[in-house]
């Protein structure tokens, strides 16, 4: 909790550590005082997230808490996969390093990662104009 990197186990049982940030630390921290102890049984396991049973969060119930929370914020519909490349591209535009991008996302090749590389043409003006001698 204090360095706010949390493990994740990703697909083919690959696991990573995924940075996150201080309204998460926060968010995170209530959860585990108030929420998670009244779900946690013996079905909880070392998952983080526990859906209503006490088991592990499937996917399809983050899927749809997710997009009920964007519908409540009056967001467009959005995804987890939609929050996780939106995530990726506005680390890519913000300067992070590619192969960090690819740690967090748990990309074996980094051409996976290379997706996010779309980049506007305001960012490329202001790499140029910082990088370039004679901007």
């Amino acid at each position: 909790m204090e360095r706010r990197v949390i493990n994740v186990v990703g697909k083919r049982n690959k696991e990573r550590a995924v940075p996150y940030g201080a309204p998460a630390a926060d968010s995170l921290r209530d959860y585990l005082k108030w929420s998670r102890p009244d779900l946690e049984n013996e079905l909880s396991g070392t998952a983080l997230l526990l859906g209503e049973r006490g088991g592990r969060l499937s996917a399809t119930m983050a899927r749809k808490i997710v997009r009920e929370r964007a519908r409540r914020a009056q967001l467009p519909q959005v995804s987890p996969h939609g929050l996780r490349h939106s995530a990726a591209t506005h680390l890519i535009d913000g300067g992070a390093d590619l192969r960090a991008v690819q740690e967090i996302l748990g990309h074996a090749s980094l051409s996976s990662t290379q997706i996010y590389t779309h980049v506007s043409a305001e960012r490329l003006k202001a790499v140029y104009e910082q990088a370039h001698p004679r901007a």
